[in-house]
C-alpha cells in the first residue's frame, strides 16, 4: 500500500511543478494531494516537501489555517477567467457554458472566502 501512495504523491507532485509553468493547471491543490500521499509513504519525501522553501508555505498555510495566499488566489481567479473564455471562445454550447460558468462562480466563492496566508 506504500508504494501505492508513494506513486499517487509523485505524479501529484510533478502535476504540481507542472502547474507553476502551465496556467490552467492548478499547483497547490496537487501539492496539497503530494503531501497527503507522502505522509502515508514517505516520511522522509514528506519532510522534504513540506520544509521546502518555495513548496512547502502554501501546504502548511492551507493544513494549519485553511488559508490561501492572496496572490494565488489572483491566479485562481485569472485561470478561471481564461479557462471560461477559451470556452466561449470555441463556441460551446451555451447549456455546457452555463454549467461550467455555476461551477467557477462556485469555486470562486470558495477561494475568495478562505483566509488570506
Amino acid at each position: 500500500m506504500r508504494a501505492f501512495w508513494f506513486i499517487i504523491g509523485m505524479l501529484s507532485l510533478i502535476l504540481g511543478l507542472a502547474g507553476i509553468l502551465l496556467p490552467l493547471l492548478p499547483t497547490v491543490p496537487f501539492l496539497l494531494l503530494a503531501a497527503f500521499c507522502f505522509a502515508r509513504s514517505s516520511q522522509r519525501v514528506h519532510a522534504w516537501l513540506i520544509g521546502h522553501p518555495r513548496l512547502g508555505p502554501p501546504i502548511t498555510d492551507w493544513q494549519e489555517r485553511g488559508a490561501i495566499g492572496p496572490r494565488a488566489k489572483r491566479l485562481a481567479s485569472l485561470s478561471i477567467g481564461l479557462a471560461f473564455a477559451l470556452s466561449v471562445a470555441m463556441g460551446v454550447r451555451p447549456q455546457i457554458l452555463g454549467i461550467q460558468a455555476a461551477v467557477l462562480v462556485a469555486v470562486t466563492i470558495f477561494i475568495w472566502t478562505r483566509p488570506s496566508a
